[in-house]
């Protein structure tokens, strides 16, 4: 089973369906399911379904019957709690163009037991709905096998049936069609199944997470291996959530990469993932890796679902962005992919994302966004990430991507931060919001600083602000210092590491506000670039 905190799991499974198969699907009229709960939905912008009530995830769209289906996670975590509580699947339904926003969804579309009497309950993970060449439809869902043996019990099971609303049956009752012993072993973690149907009618079943990705044929049954699995590992910082798909004569594998660091063209912190791609000229590769599609979401992990619909290509992704969202309540959306056909192959141009959280441009006097950061111990591990000082959130239980953070197995006794802006500004006061695991006074882990202080840069060197306010260094809290006006570039906070006497403890904060005497329009995203330790252009 996976461990809570830094993995990321979902599932991402595209099937560019067959010629034939795509020809029934815009043919044939599918009646809904009328056992299922149905409710008719107005989405004025992504995310889908933002006003909280209920969050979905893990994004696997289907089109059939001249419908565009979007099979979903459900995300139920408490706030502050830091897990995949995921106990069904989802559905959500356009017959129009998706990017209008008329839906319709069923919130309770299917529990793994119970179609899959050999499952537990709970655990519905990324699962995706295909079409076979007979016609009928095929669920891929990873599951928890109950009573596994095996050191992970995530298995993949397979279910029919006639309609994409079901009802379900498993199309393989005698257990999963993929687990760590059945039907050859391995020892990945079986979940993220994607499957695509060939021209030619052939079946193909990729899975995989945590950097290893297998792919193989599929017997007409869709449930049987023909051959052995291939072992994928071409592709540039592959972490999880692969969605293979056909697009004229070439074969593309989105993916949810993780290959991290200040120069990445992917992700600046670990925990967060891009969606990439790589292409091949046959369904088992070999894969070319060919960049990014999508950058780093509101959500630490991403998912991608990629179709065509009605002559247009669509990918269907997650982000934290509905309201009360966070990485473990995340919620789906739908954007339209362009392409580059002058080259070869053909490029998806980078998705420029749609709607997201209500933001307020109303001018505001902590002007942080604007500025570029970095920092004593740039560049930062990768497990941090330094712009999340001025990204303007703070979280009642952080992964380390939502802060800024110093340690390391020999922490120093001092450490700091600076703000660079483009144009001079007047300032007043700062604001710290630490986060730490240890009482002040530890020598261990990350603990709130002996002392800080705030300086300037006044042209020729550091300077410290005249505080008019006494500082504060409480965990989890804003600890405000207010000082006599400043004109500057440059902001720099120093910190005194707490200590035990013996060793020094790490620093780590949220959010960094810097306020100026003069309010201004806060930005979505903060700046990107490093700023100069010297305050140098």
């Amino acid at each position: 089973m996976m461990k809570p905190l830094s993995l990321i799991s979902f599932l991402p499974v595209l099937a560019a369906c067959a010629t034939t198969a795509q020809t029934v699907a815009d043919t044939k009229s599918y009646t809904p399911n009328p056992a299922l709960e149905a409710h008719a939905v107005k989405a004025a912008s992504n995310p889908i379904l933002s006003d909280g009530a209920d969050y979905t995830t893990d994004p696997a769209p289907l089109v059939a019957g001249g419908k565009f289906y979007v099979l979903t996670g459900r995300d139920k975590a408490e706030p502050g709690v830091n897990d995949f509580i995921m106990p069904e699947w989802q559905m959500l339904e356009a017959s129009g163009d998706p990017m209008r926003g008329d839906w319709t969804h069923y919130p309770h579309f299917l529990k793994p037991d119970d179609v899959f009497k050999w499952a537990t309950p709970g655990r519905a993970y990324a699962a995706q709905i295909v079409q076979g060449p007979n016609g009928k439809f095929y669920l891929y869902a990873p599951v928890m096998q109950a009573g596994s043996t095996n050191k992970d019990g995530f298995a993949i099971g397979v279910a029919v049936s006639d309609s994409p609303t079901g009802p379900w049956v498993d199309a393989h009752p005698e257990g999963p069609v993929v687990s760590q012993s059945y039907p050859v072993a391995n020892n990945i973690q079986n979940i993220d199944p994607t499957v695509l149907i060939d021209d030619d009618k052939r079946v193909y079943l990729y899975w995989g997470t945590f950097g290893r990705l297998k792919g193989v044929e599929l017997e007409a049954d869709m449930v049987t291996f023909k051959g052995a699995p291939v072992d994928v590992t071409s592709l540039t910082g592959f972490f999880e959530a692969p969605w293979i798909f056909k697009r004229k004569d070439t074969y593309y594998m989105a993916y949810a990469g993780n290959r991290a660091g200040p120069e990445s063209d992917c992700t600046e912190a670990v925990y967060y993932a891009c969606i990439a791609y790589g292409t091949a000229k046959s369904p088992l590769g070999p894969w070319t890796y060919r960049g990014v599609m999508l950058d780093p979401v509101s959500s630490t992990t991403s998912h991608p679902g990629i179709v065509e619909y009605k002559g247009k290509w669509y990918i269907a992704y997650h982000t934290a962005d509905a309201n009360n969202g966070g990485h473990f309540r995340r919620s789906v959306a739908v954007d339209e992919v362009l392409w580059d056909d002058s080259v070869s192959p053909p490029r998806p141009k980078k998705v420029v994302p749609t709607g997201g959280a209500p933001f307020d441009p109303a001018p505001v006097a902590n002007i942080a966004s604007h500025a570029r950061v970095t920092a004593s111990n740039a560049p930062v591990p990768v497990q941090y990430w330094l712009r999340a000082l001025n990204d303007g959130k703070v979280h009642p239980a952080p992964l380390p991507p939502d802060m800024w953070g110093t340690w390391s197995p020999n922490n120093p006794k001092q450490q700091w931060i600076v703000y660079q802006w483009d144009q001079p500004v007047t300032l007043n006061g700062s604001s710290l919001y630490f986060w730490g695991d240890q009482p002040a006074g530890s020598g261990i882990g990350v603990a709130p600083p002996k002392d800080w202080r705030v300086e300037y840069w006044d042209g020729k060197g550091w300077k410290a602000v005249s505080a008019t306010t006494p500082y504060s260094s409480q965990l989890d809290a804003y600890n405000r210092v207010e000082f006599t006006p400043v004109t500057t570039r440059c902001l720099r906070a120093v910190f005194d590491a707490s200590t035990d006497g013996k060793t020094f403890a790490a620093v780590a904060a949220q959010e960094w506000q810097a306020f100026s005497t003069t309010p201004k329009a806060p930005l979505p995203q903060s700046v990107k670039g490093a700023a100069k330790a010297n305050c140098a252009n």
